[in-house]
């Protein structure tokens, strides 16, 4: 059957407008997924988030603030907050027990006291545990259920053998990155911090060294590749990382010390203070093995009364290793702010 002139012409309108609406879908519909793409690996590559905690001059946890109260300054250039938690909301947290050889004499009482822990926490907080020797394994992956947490150490977190410190951070660090980009994430570590690995590097550095102040002096704890790994991870998420120094990696409770093994244990000591100092989090000493449960708590606490602030770097953001400072002021200039101080762009 011939179709007629005018049935010709509306059935190639209709053919040309399909034409250009096919082509249109086609080349639009990539254009906008890769700009929400672009937007998503922007915010989430370059996003930085602290860790913030807030004390009146007493040293009283201030926990009733807003996102108003807070600016931030990174190299002194004034940064739009992206992201705002309030201090009770959840946090992801890894338990990172030290099961080496050198806690095997007082092992029930560390794990009464992080028993105790996971009373102090709030019921939202998901918990994972991880032990390590010279091997790191993943007792239980993150959860609220705390009766199988407290199974995970009560019944489960056990061994000897050297102390792969770092190697247990990564991994704890590794799994904290798959709670998500925006949890608030925390790492509490038990350890005396005598990494068996970084021993072994230390040691030929102190083959001079005459006395301690030669041994203190011959290694820079912060040069360490372990370290700065395990820094710059927990910058990327980041996450705030609480050390619980045992004592018998105390460098002042040595009984026979000479300048070698002095020198490794304060570069152990203060390879956790730069831990606490740089991820925004608190070393705490453990003086007598009996305060373990009461600093477990005050940890507990002290995450109560933390907020979480994100932003995104002004301006363009490469990975060169350079030092970026962060600042962060509160409406109530009396007020006393502790975070971060900086990161490497790594």
């Amino acid at each position: 059957m011939k179709l007629s002139t005018s049935c010709q012409t509306v059935l190639s309108r209709y053919l040309f407008a399909s034409l250009i609406f096919s082509l249109l879908l086609l080349c639009g519909a990539p254009l906008t997924r890769a700009q929400d793409q672009d937007e998503v690996i922007r915010t989430e590559t370059n996003l930085v988030q602290l860790n913030v905690g807030v004390v009146d001059p007493q040293g009283h946890a201030i926990t009733s603030l807003s996102q108003g109260d807070f600016t931030v300054y990174e190299d002194g250039v004034k940064q739009r907050i992206l992201h705002f938690d309030p201090a009770n909301s959840p946090f992801s947290l890894v338990l990172l027990l030290d099961v080496s050889g050198s806690t095997l004499s007082f092992r029930p009482q560390f794990k009464q006291a992080a028993l105790r822990f996971l009373d102090a926490l709030a019921p939202e907080d998901r918990v994972s545990v991880i032990q390590f020797n010279e091997k790191v394994k993943v007792l239980t992956g993150f959860t609220t259920d705390r009766e199988k947490t407290a199974y995970a150490i009560d019944k489960r977190a056990d061994g000897a053998g050297e102390t792969h410190l770092y190697d247990a951070l990564r991994t704890a660090l590794t799994e904290l990155d798959k709670e998500g980009k925006q949890r608030r994430k925390v790492v509490v570590v038990l350890t005396d911090g005598l990494d068996t690995q970084l021993r072994n590097l230390d040691r030929p550095l102190l083959a001079k060294a005459q006395n301690d102040q030669e041994a203190i002096a011959a290694i820079d704890p912060k040069a360490s590749n372990a370290l700065n790994s395990v820094l710059a991870a927990a910058d990327r998420q980041g996450v705030s990382i609480f050390p619980l120094a045992l004592p018998s990696g105390d460098p002042k409770r040595l009984p026979l010390p000479d300048p070698v093994i002095n020198g490794i244990y304060y570069a152990a000591r203060a390879r956790l203070q730069i831990l606490a100092d740089r991820t925004g989090g608190r070393l705490n000493d453990i003086q007598r093995l009996d305060q373990m449960a009461r600093l477990y708590a005050e940890v507990a606490a002290e995450l109560r009364t933390l907020y979480t602030v994100a932003y995104q770097p002004a301006g363009e953001r490469t990975r060169n290793g350079k030092w970026h400072e962060i600042k962060i002021e509160v409406g109530h200039p009396e007020l006393i702010v502790r975070t971060r101080p900086g990161y490497f762009a790594r």
